[in-house]
């Protein structure tokens, strides 16, 4: 089972979601406040089934949110976003080395993101 891990930083909170194995799957942006970074969380959750757009370049398309969209940055490598119905996005992936990587960094929120745990670290 995953969990979100939220942390406090120097300007707010951020959480991440990790896999079973401990390696992280997708981060969010700074919120200002716990109970923000928290909603977020539920946000991920409630649209981790969303499909995936596949995107020439970085440049978001106008198609139905919620959404994933997969996208090889300018470096070459493949990241995706998960945006939320409103249009906001909410998690962020890492760099993968090829796009059957980034899809299953995809697949990997859509199992673990509905029955992750939440833990917060507010210490640094």
């Amino acid at each position: 089972m995953g969990r979100f891990v939220i942390r406090k930083t120097q300007t707010g909170f951020v959480f991440c979601l990790k896999a079973a194995n401990g390696e992280t799957i997708a981060t969010s942006e700074v919120y200002q406040t716990l109970a923000g970074c928290k909603k977020g969380v539920c946000s991920v959750v409630r649209n981790a089934a969303a499909e995936t757009l596949y995107l020439d370049g970085e440049t978001p398309q106008s198609v139905r949110n919620p959404r994933y969209e997969l996208y090889q940055d300018a470096a070459g490598r493949y990241r995706f976003r998960l945006r939320a119905k409103n249009g906001e996005i909410i998690a962020v992936s890492e760099d993968y080395l090829s796009k059957s990587g980034c899809e299953n960094g995809i697949a990997s929120v859509r199992r673990n993101a509905p029955d992750a745990r939440v833990a917060v670290i507010v210490s640094k």
